[in-house]
């Protein structure tokens, strides 16, 4: 099953040129579930990889950069005559908050449902769940950890045979569970595989709840709004130094991280260069980069840059960018 994550925003409070505000695009399979919607995340999926047929967004937290490009999305949504449910999931005032803008939006003529989600709640979808927890910023803030379903351990077959399976319905049977003429299941399938496992931090300072929940993640995605030179802003406002956020990479043990949020005073690469220097396997995607998530026994994740014309480029062109560009 396909897994990425699509940076439609990568800002932080303040878009520019080079960057807009909050959204992040889950692909996974057929599904397309959308973090923040940032003003302009409408016309950035437009340039980009398409007005997905979303079935939800999630919202972390109630700053207009994270949320104010929903009133027109939805909108849009009615416009193109869709017919397809859409739930809208945020923290505890989310219900208010969207009634209230209700005279901008008006009405659809699709289901919209508002779902106000406790710290522990668990939103299943086909073969994962997406769990809010809060994080460390100003308001009640979310993060969100997206936690596949573990998998059943490789089935030997060569294996079963040996011992005296017969290939054909037999070895689906000791593929569920039973056993076949004395052969054990344990004894031809291995240990059961984890699933993938993403992390969005959302806007936070430092904060040890992520730390633990993110342990072992196959990709992190933690704002990074400064630098170590204005680590006093960031502790005032409540917001993470790349070096920070490196860190938490470092003592969660995960596989990537991502940099995102970034304030307008930085181009990327300080921000990228401050957090190798604590944890090597960082990257900072581009608006309309993507990082593809593979399955742990095929490779690492990795970072896809976008070619400015809607495919991404290749390795050695993404390598090349990342040298020279202020922003990559």
């Amino acid at each position: 099953m396909d897994l990425s994550l699509f940076f439609a925003g990568t800002a932080g409070s303040v878009p520019t040129a080079r960057r807009g505000l909050p959204a992040i695009l889950l692909r996974r399979g057929a599904d397309r579930i959308l973090f923040d919607c940032g003003e302009g995340t409408q016309r950035q999926l437009l340039r980009s990889a398409g007005l997905a047929d979303l079935t939800d967004v999630f919202i972390t937290h109630f700053h207009a950069d994270h949320w104010l490009g929903l009133p027109g999305m939805l909108k849009t949504f009615d416009l193109r005559a869709r017919d397809k449910p859409l739930t809208i999931h945020g923290p505890p005032g989310l219900r208010k908050l969207m009634n209230d803008m209700r005279y901008v939006w008006g009405g659809c003529g699709y289901e919209i449902t508002l779902s106000e989600l406790p710290p522990d709640a668990m939103v299943e979808r086909d073969e994962y769940v997406i769990e809010p927890f809060l994080v460390n910023h100003r308001g009640t803030a979310y993060g969100y950890v997206i936690t596949e379903d573990d998998r059943p351990g490789r089935f030997d077959a060569q294996l079963a045979e040996q011992l005296g399976v017969t290939p054909g319905p037999d070895f689906g049977r000791l593929q569920r569970g039973e056993t076949i003429g004395g052969v054990r299941p344990e004894q031809v399938i291995g240990e059961t595989r984890l699933g993938r496992k993403l992390v969005i931090s959302g806007d936070t300072g430092p904060c040890e709840e992520l730390i633990e929940i993110a342990h072992g993640a196959d990709v992190l995605v933690h704002e990074a709004t400064f630098t170590q030179e204005e680590a006093d802003r960031a502790r005032q406002t409540q917001h993470s130094t790349a070096a920070q956020a490196a860190k938490a990479a470092v003592e969660a043990e995960v596989r990537l991280l991502a940099l995102v949020h970034l304030s307008t005073r930085y181009g990327g690469r300080e921000i990228r260069e401050e957090a190798r220097a604590v944890f090597p396997a960082t990257v900072v995607p581009r608006d309309f980069d993507a990082i593809d998530v593979p399955l742990p026994e095929r490779g690492a994740p990795e970072l896809v840059r976008w070619d400015g014309g809607g495919r991404p480029l290749p390795r050695e062109a993404a390598a090349e960018v990342a040298a020279v560009e202020p922003g990559s």
